[in-house]
């Protein structure tokens, strides 16, 4: 995996890196999510190459929600010249995540980020005479683009191809075989089925094939790996990999083959199948059946919520902010501000500012105090459709039980114990950073109330396992994780920190995939207590999407909350829960409990 520089005799690169021209970006026909995007590029030397037919190029709109460019195969390429040395390359693009949808939205006259022609190409065995039909090349929906662009490179008539769909087609039409030979799965085109519909073993032997060349979703891939080694036929197999770097530096799109760790970006895309692992089979489930709706409502502590997509405390008021903006009804919890027992103005100074996926910020707990809240804010919350859960925030153990005892008197179900404030007795340390403290606090709550009491864990305890265990000893009935991140950040024009405490709490996407280990971490220690024992974990930290939220309920949290989310999207929880729902009825979950935990490892 040392490789040699990809440079001419001068020194200069022989790769392209720059910017591309938008000639056309446009929905392919017959299809909702597959786009052409035709780009031009100026090639500044001689010796800088042009693709050959399996490589592919990294791209990148110029501004984006994603950070890393997205690896695309080439569709067709042509050089010409037009004063300089000119390429004109066409892509096919799923939309599919972030990255390809931003993509697939640009417009004529446009320019974007690409970089390449990487990996490896398609190549023909000696054996094989392409003055006759020897060649079987096969693409399954989008992988149709690399495996049509090497057709396009051969004879015509030297080859058969098969092209497989959901429904309808695309990417054909440079596509000159000996047969064209199309299935989708709806029969809207060709033969109706999947690709073993139309090319068997059988086949294969009868057509007198030597080789096979193919691309596309990995039980496609894996299926003609099984019927090529029955047939003693070679095959090449175009896989799909993650990929950040696309140089082969980072060493992140290995895939384990019989000849060790190779790199689909360098020693890939383009394998011999025989020496292809694709693993287990994915999972498939049976989608509910029509008219079968999914339960989304979860039952917590005793408390029946419709649903469980919660509004995050510090981010939703007490319930009414958002009202002129969308409809709070589709929540089915909304946890109250951060409360303590006493009024507090909060930090003074800058309290918050926008980084990378998220932001910072030092807003210091203001809110008007627990009797106030009590006295004539928790009454029009408890009005509103979703549940009521009064978030609990103190200083010391005085201020931790009066203010339980007032949240007592409301007709609240749950309060939510935030135990990342500091305790002013022990010289500003958090509650919730040592288990001891944790103890301390939960237990001094607990019998304060017979409310259903939720604890709210911080990140940033060493031992974030130990401080969980703590509080279900000390009568949790369930916990919330994750608080806020400690962060910095830096006023660069009047060199100081940006926020008068220093640190101060980072939150939003770019903390995710860190909440989401943590949840994961405490289920699995939460697992290992009887099961009489164990109480529920309700996920948070960066959760945005329904795809999110399902990632928290596999780990193994029962419900999530979403807060930063909010700001950009005052709709999200509607759209959290209608994906929840479609996604349980295509996987054939019934329950949220069906899927809560699924990811754990038994």
């Amino acid at each position: 995996m040392f490789d040699k520089p990809q440079i001419d005799k001068d020194g200069n690169g022989i790769l392209f890196n720059g910017e591309g021209l938008v000639e056309c970006c446009k929905p392919v026909e017959g299809q909702k999510n597959v786009f052409l995007l035709e780009t031009v590029i100026e090639l500044e030397r001689p010796t800088q190459v042009v693709p050959e037919p399996g490589q592919f190029y990294m791209l990148r709109t110029k501004v984006s929600s994603g950070y890393f460019k997205r690896p695309i195969s080439v569709y067709h390429a042509e050089e010409y010249k037009d004063g300089k040395r000119k390429l004109k390359i066409q892509f096919l693009i799923l939309e599919k995540g972030v990255g390809t949808r931003e993509l697939c939205a640009l417009k004529a006259g446009e320019t974007f980020l690409l970089s390449g022609p990487v990996g490896n190409s398609f190549i023909i065995p000696d054996n094989v005479d392409n003055s006759k039909t020897e060649i079987c090349i096969v693409g399954g929906g989008i992988g149709i683009a690399p495996v049509a662009n090497f057709a396009s490179s051969l004879p015509d008539k030297s080859y058969d191809f098969f092209a497989s769909f959901k429904t309808g087609s695309y990417g054909l039409e440079y596509v000159k075989g000996n047969e064209l030979i199309i299935t989708t799965d709806d029969g809207s085109k060709g033969i109706k089925g999947m690709l073993p519909e139309a090319l068997t073993a059988e086949r294969i032997k009868k057509s007198g094939y030597k080789v096979i060349y193919a691309c596309g979703p990995t039980p496609m891939l894996a299926y003609i790996q099984k019927i090529a080694a029955e047939c003693n036929v070679k095959a090449y197999l175009s896989v799909e990999h993650h990929m950040l770097c696309g140089a082969g530096a980072c060493l992140g799109c290995t895939i384990v083959t019989k000849k060790g760790t190779l790199r689909v970006c360098k020693e890939g895309p383009v394998f011999d199948s025989e020496i292809l692992d694709f693993g287990r089979p994915p999972v498939r489930r049976t989608p509910l059946a029509e008219g079968d709706e999914p339960d989304v409502s979860v039952d917590i502590a005793g408390v029946h919520f419709e649903n469980p997509v919660f509004a995050a405390a510090g981010t939703f008021g007490y319930g009414q902010n958002f009202r002129g903006f969308s409809d709070v009804n589709d929540w089915g919890a909304i946890c109250s501000k951060g409360t303590t027992l006493n009024p507090r103005e909060g930090n003074a100074g800058e309290r918050c500012i926008e980084v990378p996926s998220g932001d910072i910020n030092s807003i210091g707990l203001q809110n008007p105090g627990m009797q106030y809240a009590v006295n004539e804010l928790i009454p029009d919350m408890m009005k509103l459709k979703p549940k009521t859960i009064i978030n609990l925030a103190g200083s010391d153990l005085e201020s931790y039980v009066e203010a339980t005892k007032l949240a007592d008197t409301t007709d609240a179900p749950m309060i939510e114990l935030n135990i990342s404030c500091p305790n002013v007795k022990a010289g500003g340390q958090a509650w919730g950073i040592k288990s001891e403290l944790a103890f301390e606090c939960v237990s001094a709550v607990r019998k304060a109330t017979k409310k259903a009491l939720m604890v709210k864990l911080s990140p940033n305890a060493p031992d974030l396992r130990g401080v969980a265990m703590a509080c279900v000893k000390a009568g949790a009935d369930a916990l919330s994780l994750v608080n806020t991140f400690q962060a910095v950040s830096i006023d660069i024009e009047n060199e100081t920190p940006w926020f008068n405490n220093i640190r101060a709490g980072l939150c939003g996407p770019a903390i995710k995939p860190l909440a989401l280990r943590m949840v994961y971490d405490v289920v699995e220690e939460m697992n290992k207590l009887p099961e009489e024992q164990r109480i529920p974990v309700i996920g948070i930290g960066g959760i945005s999407t329904w795809q999110d939220a399902v990632e928290f309920i596999m780990a193994g949290a029962c419900a999530v909350q979403i807060g930063t989310a909010t700001f950009v999207n005052p709709n999200v929880a509607k759209e959290v829960v209608e994906g929840l729902k479609n996604f349980m009825k295509r996987k054939g979950f019934k329950t949220i409990s069906q899927m809560c935990g699924i990811a754990q490892k038994k």
